[in-house]
């Protein structure tokens, strides 16, 4: 099977991102400052959404089934023996933590958020 060029770039993104988020936390260990803060979730919300990308393209071209969700597609992928149930479960996570980032943006808890960046995000990569 010929490289699919979507899924290389969607894996540059994330591995942009990683790099930035990575920076990011060295420039604010305390997550004290909330341009860091932004700056952190940004990239980690711009790496979520690429693996989700990445997610929907495989269940498409491999015609998997319809997610109902952005985190149904990881399920799809388990299903079909694509990935593993912990990697399964973790994505799931990425996408929860991915949504209140985006939508309740106000309710992001600082420990989630320190946890992703030292070891959490490990898990999606």
């Amino acid at each position: 099977m010929p490289p699919d060029d979507i899924l290389i770039n969607k894996a540059a993104i994330i591995e942009r991102c990683v790099r930035r988020m990575i920076e990011e936390s060295r420039a604010c260990p305390l997550l004290d400052d909330y341009t860091h803060i932004d700056a952190l979730t940004l990239n980690i919300e711009r790496a979520c959404q690429a693996a989700i990308d990445m997610a929907m393209h495989v269940v498409a071209d491999r015609h998997l089934g319809v997610p109902q969700s952005t985190a149904d597609a990881f399920s799809l992928l388990q299903r079909s023996g694509l990935i593993d149930p912990p990697l399964a479960a973790a994505l799931h996570g990425m996408v929860g933590f991915r949504n209140v980032a985006i939508h309740q943006y106000d309710q992001l808890d600082m420990d989630v958020l320190r946890w992703v960046i030292e070891s959490g995000y490990k898990d999606w990569i």
